[in-house]
């Protein structure tokens, strides 16, 4: 007994080396030693007991193309030509049978990723023979679908033409640790075209992600079209053609729920909302106001009037007019970053707390039960930024959920509210942090949330830390964030990619690898094992068009152990 543990111990040992790139790692993984190829005329077969839903076919189709169309050769000295031998006796696999299992109902991807995080179902089991021609997929909802066959486009190697793996039979059950993985994503300090925000998607999906929270506006541009307030991006978008559409809005949205992404659309407010200004300068108080410091966070300062009667009805519609856009079940009124002598030098809201006889913490009060009364009532989820919680003790709905991003260490607090939490911690996540100071006039400045967050400080992250274990519960999974003031079209894959994969598999694989080890243990980052399977995972984006950075020099990488730190 003690010596068929060992064996086995040892086969998971160099089979994982052989499934490297498998990012997010499965919860459950099962390899053998034996090579396995796809037949040239390979095709994966869905079996369903009613009509297949459209986005259904379309990800088989991408999934069939891509395992075609992928060039990525194993990441060792030689490359495929190390494997030309085991290639060639391989056995022959010539289809994939993708189905549901019996008693389940058959709903489009786009329908399954939209419904409540609790509701969600992504979990698969893959199955892949080294004696028989077909492998076998099944999950419980179109989405688990999905998710596995993402799961079997990263299992292959290419040697010309040819699509191998070496670690055959191989077993999977998997599901998320965490329903809520997300990336949020600012366009408004910087323009992104709608084909970067796709291709970002595109990315997200081959991780597993599952939410991106749109940060859709800021105090620097308003480039999202509303329809009951037109005017917004036509004066404050930077330009008419650095505007959301309707249309475009709507585009992006379905392409990322028919590929697994739910979208969480983020309404900054009430701070952070300065570029209203150009359509309806009548909501805000001290726009642009000098000096900006005093007033802001960051340039330019200006925030909504939340005292003012017409401005609380101009948010409600707004959100309003958002909200019955948005398929989604959660939606977001931001919250971050007030500024109180915004309000308490501007003598209309002076004017407006006298005549009301109510204090700012009033109208503060006020102005978020009127915007997450609005989100609840179109039947979605409320999120809001920890501050406002936090600093400044306003009351929420009960479901609302917390975006922790001040520090990793408010988690707890906002745990001893006994409010659900997403953590987005600007000390672990932040991917723009470590660029340096982007204000003028300040030579030796750096940025406010330095040093630089590597994937090693991302994956560190432990989502459970500081909280019991009856708060557990509570954590709904976590994001990272990309604030856009040095960041636009030109450098968005390589500030983003590879390490917001981090991030995916904190959420997806939770906090014990497929061999019992811990995810955060000794050496859990070291070259022959995180970083093996993450080095792989970049190459295959690159090889997609994704410009991922690279992590290591080439030498390293097809070397896994010989740059670690105590090789």
């Amino acid at each position: 007994m003690l010596l068929a543990r060992a064996l086995a111990t040892l086969l998971v040992s160099i089979s994982v080396q052989h499934v490297a790139g498998l990012w997010p790692i499965p919860k459950t993984l099962s390899t053998g030693t034996s090579a396995v190829k796809l037949s040239p005329s390979f095709i994966i077969r869905l079996d369903l007991s009613s009509a297949a839903p459209e986005d259904l076919l379309a990800a088989i189709s991408r999934s069939q193309s891509r395992l075609h169309s992928d060039e990525f050769e194993r990441l060792v000295l030689g490359r495929s030509s190390a494997d030309a031998k085991a290639v060639e006796r391989a056995h022959v696999l010539t289809s994939l049978s993708v189905t549901l299992r019996p008693g389940s109902l058959v709903r489009d991807i786009a329908q399954e990723t939209t419904r409540t995080l609790d509701e969600k179902d992504e979990s698969y089991e893959l199955r892949i023979p080294d004696s028989q021609s077909q492998a076998a997929l099944v999950a419980n909802t179109s989405l688990g679908l999905l998710r596995g066959l993402t799961t079997f486009e990263q299992l292959w190697y290419d040697a010309n033409g040819t699509k191998y793996m070496l670690n055959g039979p191989l077993s999977i059950t998997d599901k998320p640790a965490f329903p809520y993985r997300g990336f949020s994503f600012d366009t408004s300090r910087n323009f992104y075209p709608v084909s970067d925000v796709l291709r970002t998607i595109d990315a997200m999906s081959w991780v597993k992600l599952s939410v991106l929270y749109w940060h859709i506006i800021d105090s620097q541009s308003f480039p999202l079209e509303v329809g009951s307030f037109p005017e917004l991006s036509v004066k404050g978008a930077y330009s008419a053609e650095e505007i959301y559409s309707r249309d475009d809005i709507q585009h992006i949205i379905q392409y990322a729920n028919e590929r697994g992404i739910d979208v969480v659309m983020e309404m900054d407010s009430p701070g952070h909302t300065t570029a209203i200004s150009a359509a309806y300068p009548e909501h805000i108080a001290c726009p642009a106001k000098s000096p900006w410091s005093k007033y802001a966070n960051e340039p330019p300062a200006g925030q909504l009037r939340i005292a003012s009667p017409a401005t609380l009805e101009f948010a409600r519609t707004m959100f309003s007019s958002v909200a019955d856009t948005l398929p989604g079940t959660m939606m977001s009124s931001g919250g971050d970053e007030v500024n109180l002598p915004c309000w308490e030098e501007d003598e209309q809201t002076m004017s407006d707390l006298e005549r009301r006889n109510i204090t700012i913490a009033d109208a503060l009060n006020e102005f978020v039960q009127t915007v997450q009364g609005v989100i609840t009532e179109h039947g979605k989820t409320p999120f809001i930024k920890s501050d406002m919680v936090l600093t400044h003790n306003v009351p929420v709905v009960n479901n609302t959920v917390v975006v922790v991003w001040q520090t990793s260490e408010d988690a707890a607090s906002v745990a001893e509210r006994n409010l659900h939490l997403i953590h987005q911690p600007s000390n672990y996540f932040y991917l723009d942090c470590g660029a340096g100071e982007w204000l003028g006039n300040d030579v030796l400045g750096n940025s406010w949330c330095d040093p630089f967050k590597t994937w090693q400080r991302a994956y560190s992250f432990d989502p459970y830390a500081n909280l019991t274990t009856g708060q557990h519960s509570l954590v709904l999974g976590g994001q990272m964030p990309l604030w856009s003031e040095q960041s636009s079209a030109e450098n968005l894959d390589p500030i983003v990619w590879p390490r917001l994969a981090a991030g995916a598999e904190v959420f997806w694989t939770g906090a014990t690898l497929p061999d019992g080890s811990s995810r955060i243990g000794v050496n859990a980052t070291s070259t022959t094992r995180a970083l093996e399977r993450l080095n792989e995972l970049r190459y295959r984006l690159v090889d997609r068009g994704v410009n991922a950075i690279a992590l290591q020099p080439k030498w390293c990488v097809l070397r896994p152990g010989e740059c670690d730190l105590d090789s």
